[in-house]
């Protein structure tokens, strides 16, 4: 019997995939739990109507994404940490105030999960961190560590 699957399903396929499921399977197992529905012409349709609204979708979310990192890459963020004597820094800048000051000074939310940081930034002058955006599109920041 030809299904299409509404959920993944351990070694048969993907969400959105249409497979060939044992009669007793299908009946027993995958319609009465909601995991697949028969693949009839008008379920068909259905889900084709439905893959390319999905993928209008992505393609608004993918442009969406390039043009705030046309805008991020353009502007920086101003940092002020303490700095003692001969230049050290008391402690360092983290994700978490990165993303604090470019809410406050660029007005944009963005996730501090979302800045690829791996060691905090410790030294002053400009530092560039990535700002993943999309799966596709990585932002360049530019932060501006000063004393303060």
């Amino acid at each position: 019997m030809k299904v299409i699957l509404l959920e993944d399903v351990k070694s048969l396929g993907k969400k959105g995939d249409i497979v060939n499921a044992s009669d007793g399977y299908a009946r027993n197992m995958l319609l009465p739990r909601k995991l697949a529905i028969p693949a009839t012409d008008g379920n068909m349709k259905d889900l084709e109507a439905k893959k390319r609204q999905e993928a209008k979708q992505a393609a608004q979310l993918l442009k969406e994404a390039q043009e705030l990192k046309e805008q991020i890459e353009k502007q920086s963020v101003d940092i002020a940490i303490k700095v003692g004597s001969g230049g050290r820094t008391f402690g360092s800048v983290s994700s978490k105030e990165i993303a604090e000051a470019v809410k406050t000074q660029l007005g944009l939310t963005i996730d501090k999960k979302k800045l690829l940081l791996d060691t905090p930034i410790k030294e002053l002058g400009v530092a560039t961190v990535d700002l993943k955006l999309h799966p596709q599109v990585t932002a360049a920041l530019k932060v501006n560590v000063k004393e303060g």
